[in-house]
């Protein structure tokens, strides 16, 4: 069965509820708006989304280098980076049904669209969300929950360079909460109030800037395909001039076609010299860097990749998600990449006796050290499998009658459902084969 644009969010979201990868945040309590909370299944996929992007980012190059600064950073970081004045949405409401809107995304901005009332006029609202640091709540105590998490990299830039003694050009990369409070979130997990970011920040030399926009614009589409993203459904979108940011001479995204259109899943813009030279107007700290090569002094320029953990997470889920018409029932299967699969193996015993299931159990705990799996003893092996299936686990082992005479299992594709027959202490080595070393 064909997966339709119309019901596929509705089966994602229902999926995620009852296998056990994203619940609503505070159900109990009715639930609040655009906030989820992530359960054993996705906890462990977006931590493998996560490390994917770090070994990507960090891990495989010398020329970046990791950071986790804090959420909470002096009010005059926002100022300088134009977050206080200008991080704005225009904000109109109805009078009728006191729906909220955003102006811009409104064909008539003066009828409300959900029961036609008529709307106020337009005003600006500031995506940030404001705290007090201290016992007192007055303005100087003011601080901000960071929009955004690519100024914690730029207040370090100097810190990380001269501490890890990287030349430019290098990179500082970090992985972090981010909180907007937008107008209106939605389409489940795509825009919420409260999300992750994968960013990173590579400091160039001026005139060197498009020579480097070009080549992360490449290794960023190319990561996509590295985590078993469909290459049909992805594409370049470049911001014309109304579309720019301030700070960005060059900006292109990287789409996604999601069910509810065309949307971007990363952004990678040119940031120039922009965030740096604020920064040192701001504080009065130079923000320059020296080429003991070439005796030169400047302030670099910055190609920026940004991507959403949580956006990137929904992709997968939904580029993943399969219904497959059999001769006697559907099968619902994720098939995600066996490198971000949350569940990479799991062991069924055929039967509940002969020591089948002592010998599954163990083979589990020969894995887990390794890899992530699950043990499974109960119904049929065909409902086992379903089970699995769905939840996108990539290899099912079973312990049968074969197994207590040769100490041989069966390793089942979810894919293709072709099955191996392979000796238990061969078990690691197949699947390092087919997880580790492809791709």
């Amino acid at each position: 069965m064909k997966k339709t644009k119309n019901d596929l969010m509705e089966k994602i979201v229902s999926l995620c509820k009852r296998k056990g990868f994203i619940f609503q945040s505070s159900e109990i309590y009715g639930g609040i708006a655009s906030c989820y909370d992530y359960g054993p299944l996705g906890i462990e996929l977006k931590k493998n989304i996560k490390e994917m992007w770090w070994k990507s980012m960090v891990q495989f190059r010398r020329d970046v280098e990791g950071l986790d600064a804090a959420i909470l950073m002096a009010p005059q970081v926002w100022e300088a980076s134009g977050h206080v004045e200008g991080f704005t949405d225009p904000l109109v409401d109805c009078k009728e049904c006191k729906h909220r809107f955003r102006a811009d995304q409104l064909e008539d901005v003066t009828k409300c669209p959900d029961c036609g009332g008529e709307l106020t006029e337009e005003r600006q609202f500031n995506l940030m969300f404001k705290t007090h640091m201290g016992p007192l709540e007055d303005q100087g105590s003011l601080v901000y929950m960071r929009p955004e998490t690519a100024q914690g990299i730029y207040v370090n830039f100097l810190n990380v360079q001269k501490a890890s003694r990287q030349k430019v050009p290098f990179g500082i990369a970090q992985i972090g909460k981010a909180f907007r409070n937008e107008i209106t979130p939605g389409n489940f997990t795509f825009r919420t109030r409260e999300f992750e970011q994968m960013e990173m920040q590579f400091f160039v030399k001026p005139g060197t800037d498009q020579e480097w926009f070009e080549f992360w614009k490449e290794e960023r589409m190319k990561w996509y395909d590295f985590i078993g993203v469909t290459k049909e459904k992805l594409r370049f979108h470049e911001h014309g001039k109304d579309e720019l940011a301030h700070y960005a001479k060059t900006a292109y995204d990287i789409e996604y076609e999601f069910p509810f259109g065309t949307m971007e899943l990363e952004g990678i813009h040119n940031r120039t010299d922009f965030d740096l030279t604020r920064h040192k107007e701001f504080s009065g700290k130079d923000m320059s860097y020296f080429d003991d090569e070439t005796r030169e002094r400047y302030i670099p320029y910055i190609i920026e990749t940004s991507a959403g953990v949580d956006r990137t997470l929904l992709t997968c889920l939904i580029d993943a998600y399969e219904e497959e018409q059999l001769e006697k029932d559907t099968r619902v299967v994720l098939h995600l990449s066996p490198k971000i699969a949350p569940i990479k193996a799991a062991v069924f015993p055929l039967v509940k006796r002969d020591g089948m299931p002592e010998m599954a159990q163990k083979i589990v705990e020969d894995i887990r050290p390794h890899y992530m799996a699950f043990y499974d003893q109960g119904g049929a092996v065909g409902r086992r499998y379903r089970r699995m299936d769905e939840v996108g686990t990539p290899y099912c082992i079973t312990v049968d009658t074969q197994t207590l005479e040769d100490q041989t299992v069966t390793i089942r594709d979810r894919d293709s459902m072709k099955q191996d027959r392979i000796s238990i202490d061969k078990i690691k080595e197949y699947l390092d084969e087919r997880i580790l070393f492809v791709g």
